[in-house]
Order: structure tokens, then C-alpha cells, then sequence
């Protein structure tokens, strides 16, 4: 296998377990929107997918986490589902991906390279998919905020969400996600299909004419 296709699939597989790990923390992250008042500038509001917090400035932070799924708006709702669907599939194409690597010692038998490079693929495929689930919640929640904030219709003192810092983490693992697939993709479109040995060819050739002499004096 060449030295190009190896390097691309092994920094493939570290930005894919990094970026999987930073749209965890996404998903955990309460920063999603932030909110801040001037008539109590000493605290501040955070909102997540699970719970929401109250932030002071002295250091104290207490989270509540939200008293019944039914209960939800349907964008936390959608960016739960969108969100639990891409650590689903991100974890799936990295668990898929692994035995398809060259330096994993699997799946090397006859026709095994064609094998690896399959699940290559199905890896990569899997890590755009994950990182596209990823950025849809991530730029809608920033859209709605950004409709908000700028409505007319609002007045200038009434407070507004803001992005937090969980939005900037979720498009960097998005992001990231859709990188390390298309790295996989990559390293399989440089590999080169093995060449079967010489000897190896030979028997297959000898094994048919063989075999089409016998159905010819069976006619």
C-alpha cells in the first residue's frame, strides 16, 4: 500500500476520534445560548439541550435540568434527535473504519485488501453523514438566535440569547467530521487494487481450461 494512502487514513482516524469527542461535548455542553441582563449584570443565563444554568459572576453556577421531555420546544427537541444521531453515527463509522485500516492486521487474507477498502469507504461515508447531522442543529439553533436578536418587533431592553460557546464547538466537530471522512475517502481512491502473484494467475488459468476441456468431451 502506498506510504500516502497509509498517512491519510491514519490522521483520517485522529481528526475522526477528535472530532467525535468535540461534538460530545457539544451535545453536553448547557452553553448553547447565552443571555445576559443589564438590570443584574452580576448573572448570567446559559441554555443547552439538557438543562439551563444561572452564572455569577462571583464564580457560583446552578443548572436545572428541564422537567419533562413534552414539555420541550421543537428545536430542542429536533437538536436532541439531530445531535444523539450524529454521536450514533459518528461512533459507528469509527468502529467500521478501524478494521479497514492498513496497519490493523484483519481482513489480510485473499481478497482482504478489497475488504479493508470497503470499510474504508462505509467509514468515510459515515463520518460526512455524521458531520452534516452535526451542523444542522448547531446552524439552526444560531439562526433562530439570529432572527431573535435582530427582530424589530422586540424592544432594544428586553434581553436576547446569544451564541455560546457549545455552537462554536459543534461547528468545529461537524466540520471536522465531514474532513476525516472525506481523508478516508480519500486514502481508498490512492490505494491500488494488489496484483495477483504470477503463479497464482496461472493456476486459475490452467483450473479453467481444465475445467472446459472436461465439459467439452462431456458434449
Amino acid at each position: 500500500m502506498d506510504t500516502c494512502a497509509c498517512a491519510l487514513e491514519l490522521l483520517g482516524m485522529l481528526v475522526y476520534v477528535g472530532a467525535w469527542l468535540c461534538t460530545l461535548a457539544t451535545t453536553i455542553l448547557p452553553q448553547w445560548l447565552t443571555m445576559s441582563t443589564a438590570l443584574l449584570p452580576v448573572e448570567s443565563y446559559e441554555l443547552g439541550l439538557w438543562e439551563t444554568c444561572v452564572v455569577q459572576d462571583v464564580g457560583g453556577m446552578e443548572c436545572r435540568a428541564y422537567d419533562s421531555l413534552l414539555g420541550l420546544s421543537s428545536d430542542l427537541k429536533l437538536a436532541r434527535i439531530f445531535m444523539c444521531a450524529s454521536l450514533a453515527v459518528g461512533i459507528l463509522g469509527i468502529l467500521v473504519a478501524i478494521p479497514g485500516l492498513y496497519l490493523v492486521n484483519t481482513c489480510k487474507d485473499q481478497g482482504g485488501t478489497r475488504t479493508k477498502r470497503v470499510l474504508t469507504i462505509i467509514g468515510g461515508i459515515l463520518g460526512v453523514v455524521a458531520g452534516v447531522l452535526c451542523l444542522i442543529p448547531v446552524s439552526y439553533m444560531a439562526h433562530l438566535a439570529v432572527i431573535h436578536f435582530f427582530d424589530d418587533k422586540v424592544p432594544d431592553v428586553v434581553p436576547r440569547w446569544e451564541f455560546g460557546d457549545a455552537l462554536f464547538c459543534g461547528w468545529v466537530g461537524g466540520f471536522l467530521l465531514i474532513v476525516a471522512g472525506l481523508l478516508l475517502l480519500t486514502s481508498c481512491f490512492c490505494t491500488q487494487v494488489e496484483p495477483q502473484p504470477a503463479l497464482q494467475r496461472r493456476y486459475q488459468v490452467m483450473s479453467t481450461d481444465v475445467s472446459y476441456r472436461k465439459r467439452s468431451e462431456y458434449v
